[in-house]
Order: structure tokens, then sequence, then C-alpha cells
């Protein structure tokens, strides 16, 4: 199967508007990183600017008010703005990742129409699914919705942590449990539709994180939250799980691009601080083992652009890509933590010193490896594929 699904925006215009995002990253984005670290927030403008360029709308389909880019252009997106402070990218790719892929393939047509124009507008939306006791493991999901007594609705209790931009979110997707007990397996477990300002929807304060300053996670808090019987995503119980998985794969592959860009900002700075730095009378860019760490960087990075090249255009296609786009999550998280800690060492004592960026660069890429999926689940549900296609003699 070769002949493109999904063939997304012009590609000519497509090429103008990163080129233009090239641009707008180096001489926008970078020179306001600071104050973004030292606030911890990205300012008001450049978010009302991000808007303005449809960064919030990049998947949703032209007709509902986006730029309809198909996988492979909203990959070259994520790894250009990921060039610059993580916090960019997290603030818009949850609505042109999981939120969008989640009512691209489970979403009512009413559903479609009410949310994708808000989308595009810039409405920033949450994807809820991990608890307190529950990540991985979605058998142990505690939150509930039971069907309110009332009228057509639902009602909603249970908590949510780590949810990324749950501070300022105008949505959530919530995953609930619908009932006790389901088969097949995650039947129990429904998604929602739900406007964070809705009564009994709550926040708790940005958690303090490692690196990634900018970005904000939080509890999600649901105490009786009555919602209408259209929230329901899909208006199918028993489906959440599946709409969640499938947009946990676009999700992987938002991360997988995060990680190339960020790698290549990176070794970037690794070659620049090699080529100025001098010791015993050279820059220490001529000293072989220094160019060792420089030439692996970028043999894996180019390693995980060509995954990255690969992986979308199967999803143009239509193929099925769990196991693909859990493998390019793996390597390029696993390889852009390769390629910060070289770059710390290159630095040498510059390096753990807050005043330098490789030591921001190694703490914000941490994460990386850890959601949309761990690399041990990742590396579990990638041998169930290929035993699964053994099996079935694929």
């Amino acid at each position: 199967m070769t002949d493109t699904v999904n063939p997304g925006m012009d590609a000519d215009i497509f090429d103008q508007f990163l080129e233009q995002l090239e641009r707008y990253v180096r001489e926008r984005l970078l020179p306001a990183e600071k104050q973004v670290i030292a606030d911890d927030r990205i300012p008001d403008e450049i978010i009302t600017e991000m808007k303005d360029m449809g960064l919030f709308g990049l998947t949703v389909p032209e007709e509902y008010g986006g730029a309809g880019l198909n996988c492979t252009q909203y990959a070259k997106v994520v790894k250009t703005m990921a060039y610059a402070a993580p916090a960019y990218r997290s603030i818009f790719s949850i609505n042109v990742g999981m939120f969008n892929s989640a009512i691209k393939n489970g979403g009512t047509d009413a559903q479609k129409a009410e949310w994708w124009p808000r989308i595009a507008n810039g409405a920033i939306a949450c994807f809820g699914l991990t608890e307190p006791g529950s990540g991985s493991d979605s058998a142990a999901m505690a939150t509930t919705a039971r069907p309110d007594p009332d009228g057509n609705g639902w009602i909603l209790n249970g908590t949510k942590r780590y949810i990324t931009n749950a501070p300022h979110a105008d949505v959530g997707l919530i995953m609930a449990r619908t009932e006790k007990d389901a088969l097949p397996k995650n039947a129990h477990v429904s998604a929602f539709i739900v406007p964070m300002d809705t009564p009994g929807v709550s926040t708790g304060s940005p958690d303090h994180k490692m690196g990634q300053a900018g970005s904000h996670i939080s509890d999600v808090m649901l105490d009786d939250v009555h919602v209408p019987g259209d929230a329901l995503l899909g208006g199918e119980t028993g489906q959440g799980f599946r709409f969640a998985m499938m947009s946990l794969d676009n999700g992987r592959i938002s991360v997988g691009a995060a990680s190339t860009g960020y790698a290549r900002r990176a070794l970037d700075s690794a070659i620049k601080y090699a080529s100025e730095r001098q010791a015993f009378g050279e820059p220490i860019a001529n000293f072989q083992l220094i160019q060792q760490m420089l030439s692996e960087s970028w043999t894996e990075i180019y390693a995980a652009e060509a995954m990255m090249a690969d992986v979308t255009a199967r999803v143009d296609r239509g193929e099925n890509t769990v196991k693909h786009a859990a493998a390019f999550k793996v390597f390029a998280s696993e390889m852009c933590g390769r390629v910060v800690d070289r770059v710390v060492q290159v630095y040498g004592g510059a390096g753990y010193l807050a005043e330098y960026d490789a030591e921001r660069f190694f703490r914000d890429a941490r994460i990386y490896r850890i959601y949309e999926g761990t690399t041990q689940i990742l590396q579990l549900q990638i041998a169930k594929h290929m035993l699964r296609d053994y099996a079935a003699g694929l």
C-alpha cells in the first residue's frame, strides 16, 4: 500500500509555512526562553501569536477552521517547535495530538462540529487518563461516571493526575469507569468531553517539576460533575479506552518528534561550545573523543528522523502503527537522553552549572522517556504485537 490516504496541506504551501515557523522559532521563541524559564509561563502575547499562526488547530480539518495537516506534516511542525523550550510545544500539543485524534476517531458529527472549531480557534485541551493509582494499568481506574438519575446525562467523580495543561485548559477529555468490570478487556472505560468550567471541576496547584519550565501539569478533581448525554464521546459506552489508545499513538509520535527536535538543539549547542572552548591551545572540537560524542549524537538523531519519516508515512497511508509509533517514541526519547548526557560531558564542568543551557537540556529531556507510555511499558507493547504478528503469520 503506497498511495497516500491523507495528503494534508498542499506541499508547497506547507513548505512555506514550515520555513516561516523556523524563523519564528529562532527569532521569537529562542530569545524569549529566559523569560519563560524565569516566570515559569509563556507570555500571553506569544500564546496569542501561536494561536494566530494556527498552531492550535494544525490537524483540525480545514472545513472546521483548522490547517488540515497530515501526520507527516504535523510531526515536522512538532520537531521544528521542539527546537525551542519544551513549553512552547506543550501548550498546543494536546489540542493537535491526542484530543483531536480522539475526536476524529470517536467523535460524533455533532461533537466534531462543536469542538473542532473551538480547538482551531485556540481553546486549550487536556487529556485525563492517568490517576493517582492508575497509569499504565487502566483496570485500576477509579474515576466513575454513573447515569444521572434526573435526566439524560452523567455524573463524574474522581481525580486525574499529571494532566498537562490542566491549570489553564478550556476542555478535558476525561476517561471514566462506566461499569465495574466488562468484557472485552477495558470495556468498562468510557470517554467524556468535559468543559473545564463545569461546576464540580477543579484543578490543583501546578506541580513543581524537574524541568520543562513554563509547561504546567496538575491534578484534575471531579466532584459530582454533571455532564449532558452528548458529552459521551461517540455516544457509546465502553469505547473510551480504545479511543484513548488510538490517541496515544498520535501522542507518542509527537513525543518522538519533540525528542528529535530537542536533541538537535542540544547537539547544535554542543558543536558551538566545542568550537569556541579552548584547551591546550586549540578548540576542544579538535579532540577526537569530543568528535566521537558529537558524531554519535548526529548519527542517532539521523536515525530518529528516518524513523519519524517512516512511521508518519505509514499513518498517512492508513496503516496500523501501534508497534511503529511505540518503537519511534522509545528510540527517540532514549536517544534524546543519550544526546543531552553527551552534551553535558562536552561542556565539562560548565555543563553542570545552571547558567549554561546544557544543564537545562539534561533536565528537560528526562520526561520524554516517561509520558505517553514509559519505555518499559512500550517495550512490552512492542513485544506483544511482534508475537501476535508471528502467531498470525504476518
